[in-house]
């Protein structure tokens, strides 16, 4: 008989007004998109992050999307990016017709390999696509100089990282552009739901118009047009107000949500730290110029045969712990397009190894104290065996 799940690996919370919000977006008559939630959120994050323009999206796979047209990806043009991504990185790309490069990844930060960038750059590459895995920041500084030096977009995936900071820098504001996601497992969220964040004014009027399935609507309504048209390709982009309500209701708490994450993390890594220190597991780890957003808390087992064996024992325990991304170039589609079989042996590696562990805004001290206890239990147990 299996174990009921008494720890989940994520839980959606309430941290504000976000009901109230919701309630509101209802009876104020305007439900749809871009109504006074969207823009109370939109304002929200630009003001908290320096951002020039801010758009909600129904998704960070939207976000990307959008993103990908804005760089007026085609046929024939390559994609730099990391394969330990979730597939929408890619997807967006191939969208387009064009193709993703795929680069190895750090073994300390699970990072796009800033030093492996500059020899996958051809004639055909356009764009490079970092993603802040874990929200922990990519070397941002050296990969927008190389972008620089060849002329090239770069498009943040910030997913992950909502409120982490490079450098002083929030995530997703270095690159011409940047996507966040507010998914259900994320740090701030309303479901499904993303943002596009416009560095580069000269593209925020096109990025308009794409997000509003190809029309100037956004144009007319602040009266800049008396009436809107199709101008340019585009899809539906824009999420209801009433998603955009429940988000203004956690993005207000960012800072609390934060703090408690960290607190969790704290938590975490202080509790299985001797089993680090004996070389049994390993930790996170965050450069010292980088603000983390406290996205995940994970463990590197030593094999997959280990992290099997410990997601059992945890699941055996009520606690629900998971692996995360099957790396993009093995996977059968990367064959049908094209992507070479390539080596990169720290994605592997990092992809077999790595745990995730719970961690929500709800999650409890006791609840915290016995994830790591059971971690502990399993890893006593196999070296007394």
């Amino acid at each position: 008989m299996t174990t009921p799940i008494r720890i989940p690996f994520n839980k959606p919370c309430i941290a504000g007004a976000e009901l109230s919000y919701v309630a509101q977006a209802i009876s104020g008559g305007h439900a749809s998109g871009d109504g006074p939630f969207t823009k109370k959120a939109e304002r929200l994050m630009q003001d908290a992050f320096g951002a020039h323009r801010v758009l909600l999206t129904t998704s960070c796979t939207a976000a990307l999307e959008l993103a990908a047209l804005l760089c007026d990806l085609g046929p024939g043009d390559e994609v730099i990016m990391p394969s330990f991504t979730f597939v929408s990185t890619a997807n967006a790309v191939v969208l387009r017709g064009a193709k993703p490069v795929f680069v190895d990844v750090r073994a300390d930060t699970h990072n796009l390999d800033e030093r492996l960038i500059e020899r996958a750059i051809t004639p055909r590459t356009k764009a490079i696509f970092p993603v802040h895995y874990a929200g922990v920041p990519c070397e941002m500084d050296e990969i927008m100089s190389i972008a620089h030096r060849h002329g090239l977009m770069v498009v943040e995936d910030a997913a992950q990282g909502v409120n982490a900071r490079y450098k002083g820098r929030p995530l997703g504001t270095i690159g011409q552009l940047g996507c966040y996601s507010f998914h259900e497992t994320k740090n701030f969220s309303c479901g499904e739901g993303g943002a596009l964040v416009v560095n580069d004014p000269a593209l925020t009027q096109r990025a308009e118009i794409l997000r509003e399935k190809g029309t100037n609507r956004s144009q007319f309504l602040r009266g800049q047009v008396d009436k809107y048209t199709w101008t340019d390709v585009g899809s539906s982009y824009v999420p209801s107000d009433m998603l955009a309500a429940y988000l203004l209701g956690q993005l207000e708490n960012m800072d609390r949500i934060t703090a408690r994450r960290g607190a969790i993390c704290d938590s975490y890594a202080r509790a299985l730290a001797p089993l680090a220190q004996r070389g049994l597991i390993g930790l996170p780890w965050t450069p010292p110029d980088c603000t983390p957003n406290h996205h995940m808390f994970y463990v590197l087992a030593r094999d997959i045969a280990e992290r099997t064996a410990l997601i059992a024992h945890l699941r055996a325990a009520g606690i629900l712990s998971v692996f995360h991304y099957v790396p993009l170039h093995s996977a059968p589609f990367a064959g049908t397009i094209g992507v070479p079989r390539t080596e990169l042996p720290v994605t592997d590696d990092t992809s077999a190894r790595l745990l995730r562990l719970p961690l929500y805004f709800d999650l409890t001290d006791a609840e915290v104290t016995e994830v790591a206890a059971r971690i502990r239990d399993f890893y006593e147990t196999r070296e007394a065996a």
